[in-house]
């Protein structure tokens, strides 16, 4: 069984840093890539950041390349998206999910969290 609940959102200012950590009640954790994800009201769900199960890759967004990172701790079933130069266009609700693959398709991903607002104030 997995749940995956997403913490750290919140009002930032532009230019500022957050840290969003989502961690997964289950035991399974290791075994699968982790995928942040983000969604604005009115829009489409967008692709942010992917790692692998071992943390040896990486795939991100080229909206997000060089403002973001995305890690994971294995010992404590948790990933995190450190994101640094926020803009106001970062703005949405953030997802972190579980994939078989590395992707940076949604329909690839089997388990989503309830997600963490992130709000960036021009």
């Amino acid at each position: 069984q997995v749940q995956l609940v997403e913490s750290g959102g919140g009002l930032v200012q532009a230019g500022g840093s957050l840290r969003l950590s989502c961690a997964d009640s289950g035991r399974t954790f290791s075994n699968y890539a982790m995928g942040w994800f983000r969604q604005a009201p009115g829009k489409e769900r967008e692709f942010v950041a992917v790692i692998s199960w071992s943390g040896g890759t990486t795939n991100y967004a080229d909206s997000v390349k060089g403002r973001f990172t995305i890690s994971r701790d294995n010992a404590v079933n948790t990933v995190y998206l450190q994101m640094h130069s926020l803009k106001p266009e970062d703005t949405a609700v953030y997802y972190c999910a579980i994939s078989w693959v590395v992707a940076s398709v949604p329909t690839t991903y089997k388990y989503w969290g309830q997600g963490t607002q992130v709000t960036v104030s021009s």
